[in-house]
């Protein structure tokens, strides 16, 4: 059994993440040989993983006392009342801080999992154990958590590290290729972010990424992770530095918000939409030269990756997409706040526009 293994180092928790294949198998062993012990644990598991997969885990648990919560992942069940009824079952079954909650699903799932875990008597073990290609390179990293409310995305939640992650590559042999398309889009991003390295190597393997081989996709993950590690570690709680993972992120989660969190656009998908957008606004401001603009557009193309948001916007919709924009978490006034792309490897944070400002591009985006 090959492992990769991770460390992260933040101010508030230091733990380390695994990478490898049926790791599922090993959850118990994983957390002891880290200093993790618990007697008993609720397990948050997202309705689609298969009764095969279950029985693994449930088998290498075999010595604690198991609960265990379905739950439908949804942007829409991505609300307080999915944390209530998480932290009602921990209360009925009197979980102490010293018990663990277990995350095994999505981004979703995480999300919703984590930030009860940080609200259970104000701080309950947390085991995440991402199953997607997106949560394995991106939301299980780093200790965010977060809900929705009709005003947007993630406007509710805490910074909440865990205190293991669980990669199993094997998860993702379960997925349509819509979601690995999804999870590539913030492989993406990490690398439009920082690194032209990492970029090229996308360049030339990203389809044999979206397929799984071997060693390409441990080799995405793992590059992937170690970015978001080196990030998180100078900037926990998102003050300066951090705002970079948000590259294409303001577009994407108004877009989201505006379809109603629809299945006709997920998460992924909305992030590389997002990342189009911002980098023709960032051409558009002089802030990045065509060559570079191109060659990151011609990398979309050819990765088969969305990028037409005509495909699932009209002029109607701008107001509404804009009433998001203006809701965003990084927004300290009436402006819109952005992180925009120099080159490959080189965001630019806080940049702000006003509304009239986005208007006018996003109308002429969707005329044009």
């Amino acid at each position: 059994m090959k492992i990769i293994k991770l460390k992260i180092k933040t101010k508030s928790q230091n733990y380390p993440i695994f990478i490898g294949s049926n790791l599922t198998s090993h959850i118990a062993k994983l957390a002891k040989n880290n200093s993790l012990n618990f007697k008993q644990c609720l397990l948050i598991i997202d309705k689609n993983i298969s009764r095969k997969i279950i029985s693994k885990i449930k088998k290498s648990l075999i010595k604690k006392k198991l609960y265990i919560y379905y739950f439908h992942a949804s942007e829409v069940n991505k609300n307080q009342n999915s944390v209530n009824k998480i932290l009602n079952i921990l209360l009925n079954k009197n979980f102490s801080r010293e018990d663990c909650l277990i995350s095994i699903g999505g981004g979703i799932t995480g999300d919703v999992s984590g930030f009860a875990a940080s609200q259970f008597k104000r701080g309950l073990k947390f085991i995440n154990i991402p199953t997607t290609l997106l949560s394995q390179v991106d939301s299980s990293i780093g200790g965010k958590t977060g809900i929705n409310t009709k005003y947007g995305k993630n406007l509710i939640g805490s910074f909440y590290q865990p205190n293991l992650v669980i990669s199993d590559i094997q998860f993702l042999k379960t997925l349509p290729r819509r979601e690995l398309i999804c999870g590539y889009g913030e492989i993406l991003k990490h690398s439009l972010i920082a690194s032209k390295k990492f970029f090229n190597f996308l360049n030339k393997n990203s389809l044999k990424i979206i397929n799984l081989k071997s060693p390409f996709i441990e080799k995405s993950i793992y590059e992937s992770c170690k970015i978001k590690k080196s990030v998180v570690e100078k900037d926990e709680k998102e003050k300066g530095l951090r705002k970079i993972l948000n590259f294409g992120h303001t577009f994407a989660h108004s877009y989201e918000a505006s379809m109603g969190y629809s299945k006709k656009l997920n998460h992924g998908e909305a992030v590389i939409l997002g990342m189009k957008t911002a980098l023709k606004f960032s051409l558009k401001n002089n802030l990045i030269k065509n060559k570079e603009y191109n060659s990151i557009i011609n990398h979309i193309s050819n990765s088969n990756l969305p990028s037409n948001i005509k495909k699932f916007f009209e002029i109607k919709d701008l107001n509404k997409i804009l009433f998001f924009m203006l809701k965003d978490k990084k927004n300290n006034s009436n402006k819109i706040n952005l992180v925009l792309l120099k080159k490959i490897g080189s965001p630019i944070i806080n940049k702000e526009y006003s509304k009239n400002t986005l208007n006018l591009f996003l109308k002429s985006e969707l005329i044009n």
